[in-house]
């Protein structure tokens, strides 16, 4: 498919684009089938140069223009409404699940998860101490440890 689009011109952080017809995956900066007009934002109004019969000739043809060709476009005073507009991207509207026929507490309980006691739990041995770290010292007076 043709695109109608801006191509960029011009030295480091002075932008100036050109208008033209590229095939819609090729780079913004790739190969080009025509050159109708340019642009340069730049100057105090922005300069904008469009060929009208060679802008009308590539619409008919079926080069559908981005959405900053369109605005110039119109700026330059050319129809683009008359032309037929290309199919944009409409999402679907999500429509929720439908229900189960009958109600959640109204459904046998085979149906719904078994339910699982939990036991105490029984009497866990404490796991064997160091004896050594336990002991207790008793100090008798006269000072001897037993």
């Amino acid at each position: 498919m043709l695109r109608m689009r801006l191509r960029r011109v011009g030295a480091k952080k002075q932008p100036r684009y050109r208008v033209v017809i590229a095939e819609a995956r090729t780079p913004r900066d790739g190969a080009f089938v025509a050159t109708i007009g340019y642009y340069d934002p730049l100057t105090e109004p922005a300069t904008v140069n469009i060929d009208r019969d060679k802008a009308t000739d590539w619409l008919t043809k079926g080069a559908q223009p981005s959405d900053t060709v369109v605005r110039l476009l119109r700026g330059a005073g050319i129809a683009v409404d008359l032309l037929p507009e290309a199919p944009t991207y409409q999402p679907k509207a999500v429509e929720p699940k439908a229900e189960a026929a009958t109600p959640r507490a109204a459904r046998p309980a085979a149906a719904s998860a078994p339910a699982v006691a939990i036991e105490p739990e029984t009497a866990v041995e404490s796991p064997p101490t160091n004896s050594d770290e336990d002991a207790t010292v008793v100090v008798e007076p006269g000072g001897t440890a037993s």
